[in-house]
Order: C-alpha cells, then sequence, then structure tokens
C-alpha cells in the first residue's frame, strides 16, 4: 500500500520514537495497521489515560477467566469469549479425558495451554503437551485430548483461514524461533495403542453449527503419512524476543503467527533497555486501526497493576492506552533487569465482539485504574 509518508518534526520533540523524550512528556503513537504500517509519535504534557470518567461503551476492559467454571469435555462447547468475522476466541477447561473427537471445519486452531498437561491424539498421531504449550492444528484435523493435569486454555479459531509465520524479514527465519524447534505428532506406540474397534463419535463445527458422525472404530487409524501440512507445537520457552537495549521495541516484534485480519504475539521475559534515555515501559498509544487483547499467563506484568496470571484485557480501537500510573512511577528502577511476564496477545483488525460468558467474569472497576 503506497501510503502518504512525510516525516516531520514539529515543535518540542525527539527524532527519535520511544527515546529522548522532551523532559516532563509523555509520548502517544498514533499509527496505523497496528504496529506495521506509518505512525507519529506524540509528546503531551500528561499522560493520555489520566481520564477522570468516560461515559459511553468505549472503555477498555478486564476478564478474569478463573472464574470459569469446567465445561463438558468438548471445545466446542467451552466459554465464547470474544469473536469477529474472523476470529473465535474460547477458554477451554477439561478435567477429564475427552471421549469423542473433534474436527474444525471454519479454519485452523491454535490452543495455547495455561494451566495442565495432557496427550493430544489426532490424525497425525499423538503428541505430548505441558503449560506454556501453543499447538497449532490445520483446519479439518481431528483431535482429542486426554488429561493428565487438568487444563486450562486459549482456543483460538482462524475462521475461513490458516495460521501462518511472520515474515522475518532482515534477521532471517531463525529469529525469535527456529522452525527446527517446532515439534509434530509421532505414529509412536501410544498412538498405535489407542486404535480400536470400539464406535466413536466426531464432531464437526462447521459455520458454527455442530454434526456428529459415528464410527464402528476409532478414525485415527493411520499407520503412516508424508507431506508438510500437519500439527506443530511451540511452547513460549523456545522463543528467543527480539531486543534492543537502546530502543523499546513495538508489539508487532514479538509475533508469532499471522492470519487473515490478526495476529497473535507472545511476550516473554526480556532485559529492560539500558540506553538512560530510553523508554523501558510500553508507550502509550493510540492504533486505532486494531482491537487488542491479552491473556497474561505468567509473571509480574510490569505495565499494568491489578492484573494477574489468567487474565485478559481488551483495550478497543479508539481509546488510548498504555502503562499505569504505577508502572511509570517504577519504570526508572527497572533498569538493568529483566521483565517478568508471559502473555499472550491478539491484535484484530476488526472489532471483536463481548459475550454474555465473558460479560460475566469482568472486572468493571478496571477502567479506574488508570487514575
Amino acid at each position: 500500500m503506497p501510503w502518504i509518508q512525510l516525516p516531520r518534526v514539529e515543535g518540542n520533540a525527539s527524532r527519535q520514537a520511544h527515546a529522548d523524550l522532551p523532559a516532563g512528556t509523555f509520548e502517544r503513537e498514533l499509527g496505523k495497521e497496528g504496529f506495521y504500517g506509518p505512525s507519529t509519535q506524540m509528546h503531551h504534557r500528561h499522560p493520555p489515560t489520566a481520564w477522570t470518567t468516560i461515559e459511553g461503551p468505549l472503555r477498555p476492559h478486564a476478564f478474569d477467566t478463573q472464574k470459569l467454571a469446567p465445561q463438558e469435555a468438548c471445545p466446542w462447547q467451552a466459554a465464547l469469549l470474544f469473536s469477529n468475522a474472523h476470529t473465535q476466541i474460547r477458554f477451554l477447561k477439561l478435567e477429564h479425558d475427552m471421549d469423542h473427537l473433534v474436527r474444525n471445519a471454519d479454519g485452523d486452531d491454535l490452543i495455547f495451554v495455561h494451566r495442565g498437561a495432557g496427550e493430544l491424539y489426532c490424525d497425525y498421531g499423538h503428541l505430548g503437551f505441558r503449560e506454556g504449550d501453543y499447538l497449532l492444528l490445520p483446519r479439518g484435523t481431528m483431535w482429542r485430548i486426554d488429561v493428565k493435569e487438568a487444563v486450562s486454555a486459549l482456543l483460538i479459531e482462524a475462521t475461513d483461514h490458516s495460521y501462518t509465520l511472520p515474515d522475518k524479514g532482515l534477521v532471517g527465519q531463525q529469529a525469535i524461533f527456529d522452525p527446527a524447534v517446532l515439534d509434530a505428532p509421532k505414529i509412536d506406540e501410544a498412538f498405535i495403542a489407542q486404535q480400536n474397534e470400539a464406535e466413536w463419535r466426531v464432531v464437526v463445527k462447521r459455520r458454527h453449527l455442530l454434526s456428529t458422525l459415528t464410527y464402528p472404530f476409532n478414525p485415527l487409524d493411520a499407520v503412516g503419512w508424508h507431506g508438510a501440512l500437519m500439527p506443530v507445537r511451540l511452547n513460549w520457552r523456545d522463543i528467543r524476543p527480539l531486543m534492543s537495549h537502546r530502543y523499546h521495541v513495538p508489539p508487532s516484534a514479538h509475533t508469532t503467527f499471522v492470519s487473515n485480519r490478526f495476529v497473535v504475539c507472545t511476550f516473554v521475559p526480556r532485559p529492560f533497555e539500558t540506553d538512560p534515555n530510553a523508554l523501558n515501559v510500553p508507550f502509550f498509544h493510540s492504533n486505532d486501526d486494531y482491537d487488542e487483547l491479552i491473556f497474561y499467563h505468567a509473571g509480574q506484568f510490569f505495565s499494568r497493576d491489578h492484573i494477574y496470571p489468567g487474565m485478559m484485557t481488551l483495550h478497543p480501537s479508539g481509546i488510548p492506552h498504555g502503562p499505569h500510573p504505577k508502572a511509570l512511577q517504577n519504570a526508572e528502577s527497572k533498569r538493568g533487569t529483566m521483565t517478568d511476564e508471559v502473555a499472550v496477545m491478539i491484535d484484530t483488525r476488526d472489532a471483536l465482539e463481548v459475550s454474555e460468558q465473558a460479560a460475566a467474569i469482568e472486572w468493571p472497576g478496571y477502567v479506574d485504574s488508570w487514575k
């Protein structure tokens, strides 16, 4: 897209984004296409989130998935929290083995395991998983989960589309994570052992409606396969984040998976910026083309107050957001140390609908937490 870009510096402003801010100012970035398009850095006298009240529906939201009860052992019955035409975001809680198979005919599925461990059985074989794993399941894959420890997980659907890896450009394909660390299912002894002649059901989701196919045998009966299409597993511990000690890199640098009109990013522990003139907290931003949804997985979230593992925040486009006041106050003391957070961010080009199930677990006081 041929953006109109005429870089200018006006008034009392730095010439480097996220560094050398004029004394006593607060930086806010206005951007197009999330963090991927042209942007401008504003310098304000007051924090852009220092509102006294907000009236109307446009406001930041926070939700606590720990308040969700375990569901029936079917992913399609998991709590649907957020959705638009290009994604459905559920929160899956399984305490028992699935007694049937499922297949998503609407798009690829990406599972992020927040708690627990288990065994994934699918068309392609057997793959164990644990806390912190992403499991990417191509559209049409039949699968089920055996639970070793009670599982809590995000289930992110790429509706009518696929997941791909981001373009890593100048830094090369081994940056962030080498594709060689991706694990695939195996046709091993455990997979062969689960094949039987008992009756099995496959619950298929198509156009968000469910159909059930019943077989007189377990249809996970493959004896071999070859090809380039397969489920993969990636743990956040295998992600090596892009960093700069002199510049706070934008969230787009942490992109893990890309789909149609949304991206999935992973924030993992990294050193704080050490340049004395560089921001070492996220900058305020008004990326008005995207909604920003973050799931907080582990650690202490240095830019947020009163946010704990298992919570989610939604910052809709149209309103600025950024670090809480306490994060700004503590920013200087964090220089030279590591962040201690793991979080999954889903940036959507189209507005997310908040379901009744999500509204029931919302923390309404979040909007006032910047005071």
